[in-house]
């Protein structure tokens, strides 16, 4: 482990697996583990530090490292309490007193979250906690110093034979983050709006509307595989396109049905490429909606400046040849 954080979703999954495992999990931080990763760490069932290494800081925060809303906060309170809490107690026993001990603290684990959460001897409240390797071993946050991972294994499973699994991009993954890539998403854009302008300038060629048809497949299947184009939102996308081609062929002039469909088009582009739930905007970085607003607007102001273009090289061929058949 070795990792400044992540997104909660994916490792609130991580972390269930680990909890659920048959076999025991033991991690190896290698200097950092914070945020996602310290939530991580403390669900497996041992956890070795390398000297130096840190544990904590898992307050959730968006790109800027801003502090996401309290419910967020809440929530990622309660799945790192109940993370330490599935390590359970140790039993002390002591002449005719017996007394229980959570093997991890889950109020010092809510500490590594919440900054109001003080604990005297440990934090202070306005401070988010985290543990340097000596300070994890005294408060239960970890198990045991190595310096590497070979000699993590070698004191917990000896000299047995053991094989290291290294996670490597399947050539599926290297596509979908090619497919998912901003310069082609531009491309693919300029390529759907090109070919329904030509589709629709001379209906019946066919290759325009393959094109275009090719292009939003591409563009929109790898983000409604990866979650973040939902049905709603290419049903928007493709009712503008309708309403573009309504306005075209059967109602005469360029009004309400042509203009409602350019703003659809260009919504459902837009939120294809954020993680919103329906229309709540809470959970997207500010930064990523401004991008996807300027991927998306500078693609269509492109593919019109390339339509002008190739109509105007098309208008003057074609004036060229009538010309020619004249003389």
């Amino acid at each position: 482990m070795n990792t400044y954080g992540g997104e909660v979703i994916f490792a609130d999954s991580i972390r269930t697996k680990i909890i659920n495992s048959p076999f025991p999990v033991y991690v190896f931080i290698d200097n950092n583990a914070a945020s996602a990763g310290a939530l991580i760490s403390i669900a497996c069932d041992k956890i070795y530090m390398r000297k130096g290494a840190n544990i904590g800081a898992a307050t959730v925060v968006n790109q800027t490292g801003e502090q996401m809303p309290d419910k967020y906060q809440s929530y990622m309170r309660s799945m790192i309490r109940s993370t330490a809490e599935s390590q359970g107690k140790d039993t002390i026993i002591n002449g005719n007193d017996t007394t229980y001990k959570w093997k991890r603290d889950p109020k010092i684990a809510e500490a590594m979250v919440d900054d109001r959460v003080a604990i005297p001897g440990i934090i202070d409240s306005g401070k988010v906690l985290t543990f340097t390797t000596e300070e994890a071993i005294k408060y239960g946050f970890c198990d045991g110093v190595a310096k590497t991972l070979d000699e993590l294994v070698q004191k917990e499973i000896g000299n047995a034979n053991y094989e290291i699994i290294s996670y490597e991009p399947t050539l599926m993954d290297k596509l979908m983050g090619f497919l998912t890539g901003t310069m082609l998403r531009g491309i693919l854009i300029m390529v759907i709006i090109g070919g329904i302008y030509f589709e629709l300038q001379t209906p019946g060629i066919g290759f325009p509307s393959i094109a275009a048809i090719g292009a939003a497949l591409l563009y929109f299947a790898p983000l409604y595989l990866d979650g973040l184009a939902a049905n709603w939102e290419i049903l928007i996308f493709v009712v503008g396109i309708i309403l573009i081609a309504l306005e075209v062929f059967v109602i005469p002039g360029f009004g309400v049905a042509g203009i409602s469909g350019i703003i659809l088009v260009f919504t459902g582009l837009v939120l294809s490429l954020l993680g919103n739930d329906d229309f709540n905007f809470d959970s997207v970085p500010s930064e990523n909606i401004n991008k996807a607003v300027i991927t998306v607007l500078s693609s269509l102001i492109a593919s019109a400046l390339l339509i002008i273009y190739l109509s105007s090289k098309i208008g003057t061929k074609g004036l060229l040849k009538k010309n020619c058949v004249k003389h």
